[in-house]
């Protein structure tokens, strides 16, 4: 046992990181007989030492207990805090989120390994226990699966160990330490370590023991590591299975593998006597077996058994195995003889109330909506995660990336510009053993799991040699699998670190330029689709490269979760918090927010895209039938329903359930018969493929796949004026429109519509005005929409009417509003109210351009109802918010919602709920009275309905910030521009998708009463 005296001073130095640390080991499960591990029963042979621990904080290591470690040193008045947890989560110290710049920035002026002296939280752990029965007589090890960011280790006040590394697990033999009765452990944890400087990562800085602990004892003779190599052959259909073992204490007699298939058969078993060494390495041939994809997780179940001299179990281990081959063929990546594409996303540990200290529970959830919305693959983004993810995407079939801990961004690029002067770890030799245990310890625990295709070397932390040795670490260890690293492209002298091209944020011309170019690396996007706020718009330029390109093979979503934590405001009410929240600084504000899923795991509306985009099972129906195009690898269709519906304005008049038998990497075109429309209008036509059984991820009749088609069937007569007159009253100052039981009034000195009163209820709050302008975006504010064309804010505020027209025709009335905008003499703005006379109004509105404006942000007319009027019943895409460039995933139908509901939850108050192709809503009260506005289907508009104004979202940092609810806000529109995505920092939305401001624009919509 080593004897070195523990010292501070190993937190700054680059050659400590581990004393008296256990050896890196796989994470299998084993037990004391053959029954224990075929029942797969909780491991006897571990003892939790979760719950509740005594603690003290000190925000520097000047003001810790030196001495808490000692035997008699009294901990009775200290607080409690609960393991697994973060010490900032629990009252102690406070969050701190930062993006890519060192938490310490401004404060402190130090460089690596230096760290900070006067803010480096320690705390200060004791925990009291008994070994368990079970234990007596055999060594005892404990095993911290996660602590941030270094830890010193006492038992019975004697130092056991040290170890850095966040994000794997740090293993220490306490059988020399262990008194009979009451022993006392005690952790001493710090936040900031040599190790700081290479955890940069995107996210919150905690710190404490935030994964589990807990005793192991083992077998008197124990396999303490296990390397499963399970080989496909050439036709990817044989499979042989190797086996190495290292092991520990007494020599068995035999050494047994048995392999059984899914259903529990034996199909392959061999048995070996060990010649006295520690390591055995054993195979077998496991004849026709079923690959393992993501498509089809099959996994087999490796039974290894040792026995002593007497044939005994000492020891079960059983260990989950696919069979599957990853590899690149002709400079495309390959799963089992298929080019592979990446559905996927980036995906970090979070929860909104524990940070990285996430459960079980959060695990499932997040596996199974992964599962649920197409999603195929996970980039364990930017550190290895619990193992019980692994499992999880094992069993579920998820591809993962796996990352190890590693991330230096602030010391190479600051503000976005590549600055590498002070880079670590580059070419700098003393950073090679520290960073090199990492990857060690990340492939070491983690190379069993099938789901596992690619080790990645970590993430932005430049490019160098210490990188390149990682990489090839990697590659001697694991050849069955490819290695993945982005940062070689700003440094192409290490390109070797990598097994393919991946960038970050490239734009879908910059992708298709590498691949016309040559390229000898197939391309993936470890990061695109800045999911930041409202985003995810123009995604289907990225994922048209699919099928165009063979080399291009996909990208991860940045990212999967929202990363704020729930707070109280001063009133005592919880809300999401970000970065700044906790008066934290240096800080990146909200730029934790990126989630396809908000922080409470609930689904976002951008996931209506991704899940359509990210189909692998394609449908394009017509009004005969419907082309499948089965881009699957591997499963064909007959897992699914094939379910036929047709909707006459929204409402369902067919259904019909068929039989779609489409193989993989095929297409088959299904036919089926409609009834004959005698009704004229407009059709939709909606075909989905929905699962027949219930899986692990999704229910019967969950939809995988959808696809629609729009046809019309035109009108034989023109649209019928409503019958009668009206009376109208032109006043000096109003001007009244009015019949039997309406009266709707236009004023002159207002310069627009004032009431729409229908039987004695006012429909109109506050009267309607032209609007150019929507609370800007995260995405908007990251490329300067405000700053390129704020002019329209003001433009939406104020406005001069410069003519009121009155015009009567037989049986209704036209009031035309003209008005001029201060943001030049030559845009003009025209709104025309004709009031029929059932009461009805038909509004067209009209912008005739200027050149030299900035780019419009919208296009529309925004008017208030009172707020009594809050339901909402949709003919539209839907049914979750869709804009121009993220209406892929919607469809034409008839949904219900509440105008609260159109405040989408991003973190910060931003444009939200929109709607495109809006044929129809009515806005209505408890008692179903209030209006409906409709547009042609020919000549849909886009409608945004909200309790607050555009103006009201834009001043709000927080959703608590926004003013209690007195009206609903109805925006209709002729146009708004896409919400973008390719990034969030300057990356503008594509051009197709803006308003240039020098055209002629125009509108038009009805209103009428419920």
């Amino acid at each position: 046992m080593n004897e070195m005296k523990p010292t501070i001073s190993w937190l700054t130095d680059v050659s400590v990181f581990a004393v008296n640390r256990l050896p890196a080991h796989s994470d299998h499960r084993y037990y004391e007989s053959i029954d224990g591990a075929v029942a797969e029963a909780p491991m006897s042979l571990r003892h939790s030492l979760n719950g509740s621990w005594k603690f003290n904080y000190s925000v520097k290591p000047a003001d810790r207990p030196k001495h808490f470690y000692e035997v008699e040193h009294p901990v009775d008045g200290w607080n409690n805090i609960e393991v697994p947890g973060h010490i900032q989560l629990q009252g102690f110290g406070k969050p701190q989120y930062v993006n890519t710049m060192y938490p310490w920035d401004g404060h402190n002026d130090i460089r690596p390994p230096a760290i900070p002296e006067d803010h480096n939280p320690v705390g200060s752990y004791v925990k009291y226990f008994q070994a368990p029965a079970q234990m007596q007589g055999k060594p005892v090890y404990i095993s911290f699966q996660g602590v941030e960011s270094a830890f010193y280790l006492w038992l019975n006040g004697t130092f056991v160990g040290y170890s850095e590394d966040s994000f794997t697990p740090s293993e220490f033999d306490l059988t020399p330490y262990l008194v009979e009765g009451e022993n006392k452990l005690a952790v001493e944890v710090y936040q900031r370590s040599t190790g700081s400087w290479l955890e940069d990562q995107d996210f919150w800085r905690f710190s404490g023991i935030f994964r589990d602990v807990y005793l192991y004892t083992v077998p008197s003779s124990h396999v303490r590591d296990l390397f499963v190599h399970a080989e496909l052959d050439s036709s990817y259909t044989k499979g042989t299975l190797g086996v190495d073992l290292k092991l520990s204490g007494a020599k068995p007699s035999s050494i047994k593998l048995e392999l059984k298939d899914a259903a529990g058969l034996t199909i392959a078993e061999t048995a070996a006597v060990p010649d006295g060494s520690d390591h055995y390495s054993l195979s077998v041939n496991a004849g026709t077996v079923t690959p393992w994809s993501a498509e089809k997780p099959y996994l087999y179940m490796l039974y290894v058994t040792l026995y002593d001299q007497e044939g005994h179990v000492v020891e079960a281990v059983p260990q989950r195995v696919g069979f599957r081959s990853f590899e690149m063929i002709d400079k495309v990546m390959h799963i089992n003889g298929k080019r592979i594409v990446f559905k996927g996303v980036n995906r970090h540990e979070f929860n909104s109330r524990r940070g990285r200290s996430i459960t079980k529970e959060d695990m499932l959830w997040d596996i199974r909506t992964i599962k649920r919305n197409n999603l195929n693959a996970v980039r364990t983004s930017h550190y290895p995660n619990q193992s019980l993810w692994y499992e999880l995407c094992d069993i579920y079939g998820v591809y993962v990336i796996d990352e190890m801990n590693l991330e230096t961004h602030g010391s190479w690029q600051k503000m976005g510009a590549v600055e590498p002067s002070w880079n670590i770890p580059e070419n700098k030799p003393e950073w090679q053993p520290i960073v090199m245990d990492r990857a060690i310890s990340m492939v070491e625990r983690d190379k069993n799991h099938p789901s596992i295709l690619i080790w990645s070397v970590g993430n932005e932390a430049y490019a160098g040699e210490v990188l390149l040795n990682v990489s090839n670490y990697f590659r001697e260890t694991d050849p069955s699998r490819l290695v993945h690293y982005e940062g070689v492209f700003h440094n192409r002298t290490y390109d070797a670190t990598s097994d393919m091209e991946s960038r970050m944020y490239a734009k879908p011309a910059d992708i298709e330029q590498y691949l016309n170019e040559n390229p000898q690396k197939p391309y993936i996007s470890c990061e695109y689709m800045h999911a930041m706020g409202n985003s995810v718009g123009g995604m289907h330029k990225y994922t048209e490269l699919e099928q165009k390109y063979a080399m291009y093979q996909g990208g991860f979503i940045w990212d999967y979760i929202d990363q704020v934590i729930v707070k109280k405001d001063r009133y005592g009410k919880e809300f999401l918090a970000y970065g700044g929240d906790f008066d934290d600084r240096a800080t990146d504000y909200n730029f934790c927010t990126n989630g396809i899923v908000y922080a409470d795991r609930k689904e976002s509306p951008k996931m209506q895209e991704v899940k359509f985009l990210y189909q692998n099972i394609k449908l394009i129906p017509d009004r005969t039938g419907v082309k499948v195009i089965n881009e699957n690898l591997f499963e064909g269709t007959d897992a699914y329903d094939l379910v036929v519906k047709l909707h006459h304005e929204g409402r369902e008049i067919f259904k019909k359930s068929l039989k779609a038998a489409v193989a993989a990497q095929s297409e088959a075109y299904v036919s089926f018969e409609l009834p004959t429309v005698t009704e004229s209008g407009e059709f939709a036509l909606h075909v989905s493929l929905n699962l027949k059984e219930a899986t692990l991820w999704a229910d019967a009749g969950h939809e995988i796949s959808f696809g629609q088609h729009v046809f019309l069937v035109e009108e034989t007569s023109a649209a019928v004026q409503p019958e009668g007159d009206v009376r109208v009253v032109e006043g000096d100052v109003n001007i009244g429109v009015h019949g039997r039981d309406f009266s709707i009034m236009f004023s002159k000195q207002a310069g627009t519509l004032t009431s729409v009163n229908y039987s004695g209820r006012e429909m109109i709050a506050i009267p309607p005005a032209p609007l150019f302008w929507r609370a800007t975006t995260d995405n908007d504010k990251g490329f300067a929409l405000g700053f390129d064309s704020g002019a329209w804010f003001a433009a939406s505020l104020t406005r001069k009417c410069v003519s009121v027209e009155l015009t009567k025709q037989e049986g209704s009335a036209t009031v035309t509003f003209s008005y001029k905008l201060s943001i030049s003499a030559e845009v003009l703005v025209t709104a025309a109210y004709t009031v029929f006379a059932d009461g009805s109004l038909n509004v067209k509105v009209r912008y005739e351009g200027a050149e030299d404006l900035p780019k419009l942000p919208i296009f529309a007319l925004s008017f208030k109802v009172p707020a009594d009027y809050h339901h909402l019943d949709w003919y539209a895409m839907g049914p979750n918010e869709n804009y121009i460039d993220r209406a892929f995933g919607a469809r034409l139908g008839e949904f219900q919602n509440d105008a609260a509901d159109n405040v989408s939850g991003y973190v910060v108050p931003q444009e939200s709920g929109n709607r495109t192709g809006v044929r129809r809503v009515s806005i209505s009260n408890d008692y179903a009275q209030g209006i409906r506005i409709s547009a042609p289907a020919t000549q849909p508009v886009e409608c945004n309905i909200s309790p607050y104004t555009a103006f009201e979202l834009e001043s709000a940092n927080h959703h608590y910030e926004l003013p209690n609810v007195h009206y609903t806000v109805v925006t209709v529109a002729g146009r708004q521009m896409g919400v973008g995505g390719d990034d969030s920092w300057g990356a503008p939305v594509h051009g197709e998708y803006l308003i240039p401001a020098n055209q002629t624009l125009a509108f038009e919509f009805n209103i009428a009463r419920l």
